[in-house]
């Protein structure tokens, strides 16, 4: 015989259900991984242009407020600024007195013959950057695809 243990008063007190203290994820990570793709898929389209065929116009183009300083090294570490000699001692004071004619947003493109030392051009950037200009760039030839030097291709041990 079965020994029933239910109270005399209906037995409802034993058979009370447990709040659940689980979360189920399943849903939640079925939901994120449909939105990655639909993130993934559509960030292309937005980034790519809608390639137009502008018309022709009379109109002028827009003024430029101020043509870039150009400051120039050649191979032989020969320094011009606009196509101006410039002693290296003298850069400082050049680049001060320009800084000073132009207005915060001027802009500065760095030109250097490729054999220079690597320390050489940055000692520009350095003095440029010290003068207070703060767009500065680097100006390579984008048209010729970039050769690496022989001792590149070999193996790093």
């Amino acid at each position: 015989m079965a020994m029933n243990l239910k109270s005399p008063a209906g037995g409802r007190r034993g058979s009370r259900r447990q709040p659940m203290a689980d979360i189920n994820v399943t849903p939640l990570v079925d939901v994120m991984l449909v939105l990655l793709i639909i993130f993934m898929v559509t960030a292309p389209l937005l980034v790519a242009g809608v390639p137009v065929d502008l018309p022709d116009a009379r109109a002028q183009a827009l003024p430029q407020d101020q043509t870039p300083i150009q400051i120039s090294l050649d191979g032989s570490g020969q320094m011009f600024i606009d196509r101006l000699a410039v002693a290296p001692a003298a850069l400082p004071a050049k680049l001060a007195a320009l800084r000073a004619a132009r207005s915060d947003d001027a802009r500065v493109y760095v030109r250097a013959d490729r054999m220079l030392d690597y320390g050489a051009v940055m000692q520009v950037v350095g003095e440029v950057n010290a003068a207070g200009f703060r767009k500065v760039a680097l100006v390579t030839d984008g048209s010729k695809p970039a050769r690496l030097p022989p001792e590149a291709d070999t193996p790093v041990q």
